[in-house]
């Protein structure tokens, strides 16, 4: 990002070219300030703008803007001789005025875009005038990353060697705003900022600016670029992190430190209020030790990432929702219940399951999603028939689905708790319901047994149904 104050004498303006859009001239000026450079496009009626301002207000010559044409100013050769014209222009009034740099010039080259101090002016400007309405519709707001580089830069400088005397300029705007906000959205890119060389996501950032936030959420932004987490370890309830190819949880847990070992954690790497975590669309192969660092947890979701097994998930004492979803798995342990005893709903959906007698111990298991698996064989549902707390129920792309009577056989294993499945996110009608008690009346008949009926439980059997 550009810092002009640092390079003054490292400033270069051009206009290389000019193009017709509709008919209008627009010239386009690159600026480079050091190794940052950026192109912005003017109208001749905005340079006359500008001038006009800093003729008034900074006594700039009157006589060295290239004087207006109004016939034949679009011929080329005349366009030419203006772009050269307005490119001394540009130059003869950045060197007289480079050591004070009004306002003015500094928005006209667009350094309120690119350059740290006259974007953090314009930040401070916007939360001197419009804070308070931004904080009363939301306290969430979603910063882009060259203002949290600009912010975390400036933070390293108690004062910058340019500060400007106009209030509402000033950074403490933009603290304060920072100060009362209790969400924070940081989003990266992988493409060049608007028309710069910049790329945002490689530029590093702190936090301690932030002294509330309970949401947090990280999108397209490597999170080891993050050298300072500030206070937000002791106030994030919900953490999202999603689609920065975070390999492993210790990578986010310790992302301040070079070397990111679990064996060097302490009490300062411990995020002690974070009940819900999501680490969605990441790289990440195995849930690894480091999650012992959030032990708060009640929701984790590793949706869309390369896990093949459940690992250190009894590292969550209070961890009730569990959510996995595209992921490698393809079988499951045995004693999954000893694992999560205490899971309330699982989401397995989008893996290469086959099997649900992994299931079949997990008491408290209330809902269960293993929709588009491989699950042939209906007698895998006797596995979960069982459970007393299961109520919502989705095996919907799995081939089991296409059989016939398929809803029915799935209910039938759930006897008297038929009706209180949701299937697929659809609750049984009363033909099916029917359907299952006769279903059930056969089999019991088929095995011998004397079952004994309720009028709601099945009004076409009064009688002991003899041997078949």
């Amino acid at each position: 990002m550009a810092c002009l104050l640092l390079n003054q004498e490292n400033v270069h303006i051009k206009i290389p070219s000019a193009d017709t859009i509709d008919g209008i001239t627009y010239y386009c000026i690159e600026v480079r300030i050091a190794s940052i450079k950026w192109i912005v496009k003017h109208r001749y009626n905005d340079f006359a703008e500008l001038h006009d301002k800093l003729v008034s207000e900074n006594y700039v010559k009157k006589d060295i803007l290239p004087p207006k044409k109004l016939i034949g100013n679009k011929c080329e050769a005349f366009v030419e001789k203006r772009r050269l014209s307005l490119e001394i222009y540009l130059n003869e009034v950045y060197n007289y005025l480079k050591k004070a740099m009004p306002r003015e010039l500094a928005v006209f080259l667009h350094m309120h875009i690119y350059d740290i101090f006259f974007l953090l002016q314009s930040m401070a400007l916007e939360f001197f005038t419009e804070g308070n309405s931004l904080l009363q519709k939301s306290k969430t707001y979603k910063f882009n990353l060259i203002q949290l580089y600009a912010i975390s830069e400036r933070l390293k400088q108690p004062c910058p060697p340019i500060e400007v005397v106009d209030r509402k300029y000033d950074f403490s705007h933009v603290l304060d705003f920072n100060s009362h906000l209790t969400g924070l959205i940081i989003e990266g890119s992988s493409e060049p900022y608007r028309t710069s060389n910049i790329y945002s996501s490689a530029l590093s950032i702190e936090l301690s600016s932030f002294k509330n936030i309970e949401e947090l959420t990280i999108n397209q932004y490597p999170v080891d670029k993050i050298y300072n987490m500030g206070n937000l370890r002791d106030t994030v309830k919900y953490l999202k992190v999603n689609n920065t190819k975070l390999r492993n949880i210790v990578e986010l847990a310790m992302c301040e430190e070079v070397h990111k070992n679990i064996e060097n954690a302490n009490d300062s790497h411990v995020w002690f209020k974070v009940t819900h975590l999501d680490l969605s669309d990441n790289r990440i192969e195995m849930i690894d030790e480091a999650i012992k660092l959030l032990p708060q947890i009640e929701c984790l979701t590793l949706n869309n990432n390369l896990l093949s097994e459940i690992s250190n998930v009894t590292l969550l004492p209070r961890l009730s929702q569990l959510y996995l979803a595209s992921n490698n798995f393809s079988t499951l342990p045995d004693d999954l219940h000893t694992k999560l005893g205490y899971i309330v709903y699982i989401d397995l959906s989008q893996n290469k399951l086959t099997s649900l007698s992994s299931f079949s111990k997990l008491y408290s298991l209330e809902g269960l999603d293993v929709s588009c698996n491989r699950i042939e064989k209906i007698e895998e549902v006797k596995n979960i028939g069982h459970l007393p707390c299961l109520e919502n129920l989705r095996l919907t792309g799995n081939p089991v689905s296409t059989i016939v009577d398929y809803r029915v056989k799935v209910l039938e294993p759930f006897g008297k708790r038929a009706a209180d499945i949701c299937l697929d996110n659809e609750k049984p009608n009363q033909k099916e319901l029917d359907t299952v008690s006769v279903h059930q009346a056969l089999r019991i008949a088929r095995e011998g047994k004397s079952p004994t009926f309720t009028a709601s439980d099945a009004p076409l059997f009064s009688a002991e149904i003899p041997n078949i």
